[in-house]
């Protein structure tokens, strides 16, 4: 059986790897030189940053991988848990250490509010529940038929899906610090906490279950231990072209067409790239029902980043490996990012600096960082050729402000991305960093389906498809696939 997999995110990787172990002749498809989609590495003058995602939560989906091989997972890459998952920072300098020291966190939540020691105990025990349901019985089942949904209706209402994560989160903790922090891992999945259904709640007990850990190296080193992978069991990978079209004769996908002309025939395409960017640009549209469009149509995308990377040449040990500092303003701004799609000067952000873990990705004394701060897609028609600059010294400015005295003068490398980078080199729609927002309404069968309703023969993985975005989400993404495929 050949299968084409278009994309080298961590889906489309998983993706290639397990059909393969189903004995598929599988060809995986990269546009850029290097693999890792989201996941690429940027590597400048000594420097080694990781593109994309540097929280590893549930090792085991990664291990999977080598195991289904027979292949020993630290043959090919090195994990290892962190102490402290997040220090956050609050709009009056007070901290936070967040980790799964149970009785540590109970203590600092005391501090803040007494009252919210059994509130917090109550609310970890309801996101088991979510857990349980959330994501061990539904992550890797496909949701393709409506009967399917309707069943999992009741569960998913007794477990108040139809409440934000936000609001989920306040019933049970009153201190508004609290509320913002334990709300915030919509976040890191592309939702807005006020607006996520409160089943991505999961996502604060999956991290209580596996802990949160780093990969040495960088997330990229994870990508080089799956390439290597795909090379011993006879994976080809072609890289540097990209499909101009995906072939079909009526219904049925018949193969793909690279931008080189190159023709290759297959049975199955499983694109790991962004489903509305798929629909629009590679495929026939005469064979579009109107309900197809109408839901194709009412897609409501996440939020756009503006990631700045830098190193420098002081080391700041006071700044732990991730660092969330909180705004001023914490629902306002994040109606100024999804619903009024404008800047706004009150940034949050999420700082990255591996160093703290890792001394291999700077040189010898000298520190490595990346800041992410959530900003609108472009639907907002932001133009980033006059922001960026502006939106990188407001960057620097807080950061230097609130946790790094001296900065502008420290930096000795950097440069940053915006949507337009996600837009024109990753092809998400709007360029969105996490494709569709995770909203009740677009969770499940409300997304686009891991087997097209239109095509026989194509396929989805990645954060735009069930179960969404992030690294557990798109491993686990290439599972539902296993189980259709």
């Amino acid at each position: 059986m050949n299968s084409v997999v278009i994309g080298s995110g961590f889906g489309g990787i998983a993706t290639a790897l397990r059909l393969k172990a189903k004995n598929h002749n599988v060809i995986l498809i990269e546009k850029h030189e290097d693999l890792g989609g989201r996941a690429r590495v940027f590597k400048k003058n000594g420097f080694t940053y990781d593109a994309g995602p540097t929280v590893i939560t549930a090792p085991y989906l990664i291990n999977e991988l080598f195991e289904i091989f027979n292949k020993k997972p630290e043959d090919y890459i090195k994990i290892t848990p962190l102490k402290t998952w997040y220090q956050f920072i609050f709009e009056d300098d007070t901290k936070f250490n967040y980790s799964g020291n149970e009785e540590d966190m109970k203590n600092q939540i005391k501090k803040l509010n007494p009252q919210d020691v059994g509130g917090y105990e109550k609310l970890v025990e309801f996101t088991k529940k979510i857990f349980n349901k959330g994501f061990l019985e539904l992550a890797d089942v496909p949701f393709e038929k409506p009967i399917f949904m309707m069943k999992q209706l009741p569960a998913l209402l007794n477990l108040k899906s139809y409440k934000s994560v936000y609001s989920l989160v306040s019933s049970y903790i009153k201190n508004e610090k609290l509320r913002r922090m334990l709300s915030m891992h919509p976040l890191l999945v592309g939702g807005n906490p006020f607006t996520t259904t409160s089943i991505y709640g999961l996502i604060l007990y999956l991290e209580k279950k596996w802990g949160i850990h780093y990969s040495i190296g960088g997330t990229g080193n994870i990508i080089k231990g799956f390439e290597k992978l795909m090379n011993e069991v006879g994976i080809k990978i072609i890289k540097g072209h990209e499909v101009s079209e995906i072939k079909s004769q009526g219904k049925n996908i018949q193969g793909v067409i690279l931008d080189d002309g190159t023709n290759i025939d297959c049975q199955n395409v499983i694109c790991n790239a962004d489903p509305p960017a798929v629909y629009e640009k590679l495929l026939n549209k005469k064979n579009f029902t109107n309900f197809f469009k109408w839901k194709k149509n009412r897609m409501e995308y996440s939020m756009g980043l503006f990631v700045y990377y830098f190193g420098t040449k002081k080391i700041y040990d006071n700044v732990e490996h991730h660092t969330i500092k909180f705004g001023n303003k914490y629902k306002e701004h994040l109606d100024d990012i999804f619903n009024r799609k404008k800047l706004n000067n009150d940034i949050s952000y999420y700082l990255h600096r591996p160093t703290a873990t890792d001394k291999s990705m700077a040189p010898e004394g000298h520190d490595c960082f990346y800041v992410l701060v959530p900003v609108p897609n472009n639907q907002s028609n932001i133009d980033w050729n006059i922001e960026g600059e502006k939106m990188k010294n407001l960057v620097i400015e807080k950061m230097e402000k609130q946790l790094m005295p001296n900065l502008k003068n420290n930096i000795v490398e950097d440069f940053y991305l915006t949507p337009d980078y996600f837009e024109k080199e990753l092809n998400t729609k709007y360029g969105s960093g996490f494709s569709i927002q995770p909203k009740f309404t677009q969770s499940a069968y409300f997304r686009f389906h891991n087997k097209s309703e239109i095509f026989n023969g194509l396929y989805f993985v990645g954060a735009g498809t069930h179960p969404g975005a992030g690294v557990p989400g798109v491993l686990s993404s290439a599972k539902v696939l296993d189980k259709i495929l």
